[in-house]
């Protein structure tokens, strides 16, 4: 059987994959995001994915890599990670009161037969406007760090946040339905039942992709 790897050191990501069961270990990637040709930002998720995911499939041939990369974006322009509490602190005033997209581009990589397979998830957030003083009150419980945006929805961040249109699990940084599918078009199907073709019962007309032959 195929062990299946997340290419991710995210608290966050390994929960989600806890949540459906699915067992795996954890290999996390290191690239350098300074080499990736100027691009859209969900093309830019989608790179990124796939590379973390090669990366990790060079020293394991025989396995299942899933790979994320997690991105905010405000009026096309991409929003990091916040170096300080100040750097946060000037992000949360940009969104306040505004509408912006989270975008996760997500690649499941079989290195046994080079197929791979990179899709993007993009949910709406919108903000409510935010007091200076709830900005501060709101980053003193440090959820800020780490987090793109400066935010976290799983916690307190939650309160900032007025409403989304998408996927919940794509805020927090990993599109669980969409890897549901896009596993399932790799033979991996985690609720169980398939027909002769291969395809889960219920997702006859849904489960073609752009699944290629690709370099691992």
């Amino acid at each position: 059987m195929q062990e299946f790897i997340l290419a991710s050191a995210s608290p966050r990501r390994r929960q989600l994959l806890e949540q459906i069961g699915l067992p795996f270990v954890v290999a996390a990637a290191d690239i350098d995001e300074e080499l990736i040709e100027e691009c859209s930002a969900p093309e830019l998720v989608k790179q990124l994915a796939r590379r973390k995911a090669e990366q990790v499939a060079r020293d394991n041939r025989r396995s299942i890599i899933i790979a994320a990369d997690t991105m905010v974006v405000l009026d096309e322009h991409i929003m990091g990670k916040p170096v300080s509490r100040e750097d946060a602190y000037n992000k949360l005033s940009l969104l306040s009161g505004r509408h912006h997209q989270v975008m996760t581009g997500l690649c499941v990589l079989d290195s046994s037969r080079g197929i791979c397979d990179t899709e993007v998830e993009i949910t709406d957030v919108y903000f409510r406007t935010l007091h200076p003083e709830e900005i501060n009150a709101y980053l003193d419980w440090e959820e800020w760090v780490d987090k793109a945006g400066g935010y976290g929805i799983q916690g307190k961040g939650a309160l900032l946040i007025e409403k989304i249109e998408g996927c919940y699990f794509n805020v927090v940084g990993l599109p669980i339905n969409r890897l549901y599918i896009m596993l399932g078009k790799q033979g991996v199907h985690l609720l169980g039942g398939k027909t002769p073709d291969g395809l889960p019962v219920w997702d006859q007309g849904h489960a073609s992709g752009d699944a290629s032959p690709g370099e691992a």
